[in-house]
């Protein structure tokens, strides 16, 4: 890929899509040359186990995560950004099917700390690299949060 062409940038995130260790990647990459971001975002899971979604079932936790995420990633990223839900619950199985469809240079993976981390624990960040691009693997930052409900 020659400098000047404009990479194509996978992000891959559910509850960490709007966190300032995934923005702040986006804000790195983006100096680094010329970046369009594309958020993806695994199905989080089928829509009756939510009843918030059973009551809305045109608004999906995916949807609500893309309406908060998206702006904010714009504006690390400095232009425009797009995203989807996929409809794949496994994160590697929604990753492996964007690719299929699209193209994309690089992948930035964004998950929780490995405590509480689904997709850590899965090895999902030595899976994805095995899809032969390159792979940052961000982790959102613990914080111990007190009184909250």
């Amino acid at each position: 890929m020659e400098s000047s062409s404009t990479a194509r940038v996978l992000v891959v995130a559910h509850k960490t899509a709007a966190t300032p260790a995934l923005l702040e990647a986006v804000r790195q990459r983006a100096v680094r040359g010329p970046a369009e971001f594309h958020l993806l975002v695994p199905n989080p899971h089928h829509p009756s186990w939510r009843p918030a979604e059973l009551m809305h079932p045109d608004v999906t936790e995916g949807q609500q995560v893309l309406a908060l995420a998206l702006p904010l990633i714009e504006a690390a990223a400095g232009g425009r950004a797009e995203g989807t839900v996929s409809p794949r619950h496994d994160p590697m199985d929604a990753i492996e099917e964007t690719l299929h469809d699209e193209d994309f240079d690089e992948i930035i993976l964004s998950t929780l700390p490995r405590a509480v981390s689904r997709w850590l624990h899965m090895d999902l960040p030595h899976r994805v690299a095995h899809l032969g691009l390159p792979v940052t693997t961000v982790i959102a930052q613990e914080r111990v949060a007190a009184g909250t409900a």
